[in-house]
């Protein structure tokens, strides 16, 4: 909520890039939002790689909304060892920003344990906002929970 917040009343642009797979950013009122590792309530057709909502559960037999064939239906979820989704929208993200927050990550999984020193090249401030420190070399960190941290510093940045 406090990220939905910001965006609402930030004036500038923003971009969250999450690698979360449920739901729980758009419920609490983000807008500018790319789901990098895909999203649980949806599914692609395997031939067209349209994307659809989901609204029950599917089997291994249902039938695809576009091409009407049964088994061309798989979750929209990068499984390990595929290309997330995006990368050239947030490639250009973080050449363009300004500023680059981390927030809860282990700071291991490739690529977006990367992501910091992309920005941090193009000469954006870089900050992590964790529970731990994860040995990155951010401009500024602070650490605690996410529910304290977090509406914290962006409520300092409005």
């Amino acid at each position: 909520t406090a990220l939905a917040k910001f965006e609402h009343h930030f004036k500038g642009s923003f971009l969250l890039v999450t690698q979360n797979v449920d739901n729980l950013h758009e419920r609490a009122g983000s807008k500018s939002l790319l789901h990098m590792h895909g999203e649980l309530l949806k599914m692609r057709c395997l031939n067209s790689r349209l994307v659809v909502d989901i609204q029950e559960n599917f089997t291994f037999d249902s039938h695809c909304p576009c091409c009407r064939s049964a088994c061309n239906l798989r979750p929209h979820i990068v499984w390990f060892g595929e290309m997330p989704f995006h990368m050239n929208q947030i490639n250009q993200a973080l050449e363009a920003c300004d500023l680059f927050i981390a927030i809860g990550t282990s700071g291991n999984v490739y690529p977006a344990s990367g992501f910091y020193q992309t920005a941090k090249i193009r000469k954006a401030h870089t900050v992590e906002l964790n529970l731990e420190p994860t040995g990155s070399t951010f401009d500024a960190a602070h650490y605690g929970p996410a529910s304290e941290v977090v509406p914290r510093f962006l409520d300092s940045l409005l």
